[in-house]
C-alpha cells in the first residue's frame, strides 16, 4: 500500500507543472501584465496598477512542482537583494491555499510574501500551463519571462533585473 502511495505521489508531482502542449503562454515580452488585486499573505493588498509603478516581478508557482521547489530558493535571493531597491514582487499560487503554502513558506524560511490562490483564475490570466513562470516588468511591459525550460536562477532573474535599473 505504501508502495503505490509513494508511485501516485510521484505521478502528481511529475505532471503538476506540466506543460499541456504550446509553450503554456497566453502573455509574452511587450504584452502589459492584465488587470488583478490579490490580498498577500501579511495583508497587503498588490494590485496591478501597483506593479505597473515602476519594475516588478510577478511569479506564478505550485509548491508541489519540482521545478518551482528549484526556483524558489533562487528568487528568494532575487527578492533579498531587489526589495530594498524599490523592486515590487508578487509571488502567487497556483491552486493553492494559505495552509500549503504557508506550511511550505515557513519550513524553507521564506520572507518573500505570497498570495494562496485556491484555483487557477489569476494565473489562467497570464498562461495556460507550466510553473514556475516568472514576469520581469517595467511600467506594467513584460520585459522578461521565465518558465520551467529551463528552470529560471538567480543570475537569469539579477540580470534581467539589471537591465531595467540601470
Amino acid at each position: 500500500m505504501k508502495r503505490i502511495f509513494n508511485l501516485l505521489l510521484i505521478a502528481v508531482l511529475a505532471v503538476s507543472c506540466i506543460k499541456e502542449g504550446g509553450n503554456g503562454a497566453n502573455l509574452k515580452v511587450g504584452d502589459t501584465i492584465p488587470d488583478f488585486h490579490v490580498t498577500m499573505n501579511d495583508g497587503a493588498e498588490v494590485s496591478a496598477s501597483y506593479l505597473r509603478e515602476g519594475v516588478s516581478v510577478i511569479v506564478l508557482f505550485a509548491t508541489v512542482c519540482p521545478d518551482c521547489r528549484r526556483t524558489l530558493p533562487e528568487l528568494q535571493k532575487v527578492y533579498e537583494e531587489y526589495f530594498p531597491k524599490g523592486v515590487k514582487f508578487a509571488f502567487i499560487s497556483r491552486a493553492e491555499g494559505a495552509a500549503v503554502v504557508g506550511k511550505y513558506w515557513k519550513d524553507n524560511g521564506y520572507v518573500m510574501p505570497y498570495s494562496p490562490q485556491d484555483d487557477r483564475d489569476i494565473y489562467e490570466l497570464f498562461a495556460n500551463s507550466g510553473i514556475p513562470r516568472v514576469y520581469v516588468c517595467k511600467g506594467g511591459v513584460i520585459k522578461s519571462v521565465f518558465s520551467d525550460n529551463p528552470v529560471p536562477t538567480y543570475k537569469d532573474v539579477d540580470s534581467a533585473l539589471k537591465q531595467l535599473l540601470n
